[in-house]
């Protein structure tokens, strides 16, 4: 005749635990944390941020759980430990009028979005505000320089190769710093303030090993 055997096993809460046992933990943690990376708001301030100084991201269709349909910008990026690793995006530049005060406005701290945007303006100024550009991603990298960035006028006149430069490199750093944010905020998402503070907020239990108690 069968019978039920019951296991009792004392609990603790994280700050219950020795440092040894808290480092398990946080492992544990961690782990999952660096294999499901939210990226989302990096991306959607990067838009924002490229919408800000005239650029138009192109979109992807992606199918969701319910059935349906979204457009995601076209921004990859990998990371964060290879020689390879880094952001890039795909769309279009032109001219947008007010950029510079704008980024300024959206971003008061950042001096390189800053330059970035002075730099791009000054350019399009010395060129009658004329200046366009394609973005295109070629290869399997996701870095800034897997990018062909093809610079015009407006106006059908000739762009000279240092112009065409000047812009592809303006563009390349912003995906620079959209890496940067990234890889930033990834690391952040990993220390053990965050780990710690996340850890409380779920009130996880765990084993007086720092094992993670079955949540079932």
């Amino acid at each position: 005749m069968p019978r039920t055997e019951t296991t009792v096993r004392e609990l603790y809460q994280f700050d219950e635990l020795d440092e040894k046992a808290k480092d398990r933990a946080r492992d544990w943690l961690r782990e999952l944390k660096a294999q499901d990376f939210d990226h989302e708001y990096i991306y959607e301030d990067a838009a924002t941020i490229c919408t800000i100084l005239g650029i138009t991201l192109s979109t992807h269709e992606v199918k969701l759980m319910s059935g349906q349909t979204r457009q995601k910008v076209n921004i990859w990026y990998s990371g964060f430990s290879s020689q390879g690793d880094g952001a890039c995006f795909e769309g279009s530049y032109r001219y947008q009028a007010g950029s510079v005060k704008a980024i300024k406005a959206h971003a008061p701290e950042d001096t390189e979005l800053h330059r970035i945007a002075r730099e791009l303006y000054e350019l399009q100024r010395a060129h009658g505000y004329k200046l366009e550009a394609s973005i295109t991603h070629r290869g399997y990298y996701s870095h800034s320089h897997s990018t062909t960035v093809e610079v015009l006028r407006t106006d059908d006149r000739e762009v000279h190769s240092e112009v065409q430069e000047a812009i592809a490199q303006l563009l390349r750093d912003l995906m620079d710093w959209i890496y940067d944010g990234l890889r930033k905020e990834y690391d952040w998402s990993l220390s053990d303030a965050c780990i710690d503070e996340d850890i409380r907020g779920n009130e996880y239990e765990f084993t007086q090993s720092g094992a993670r108690a079955c949540a079932c």
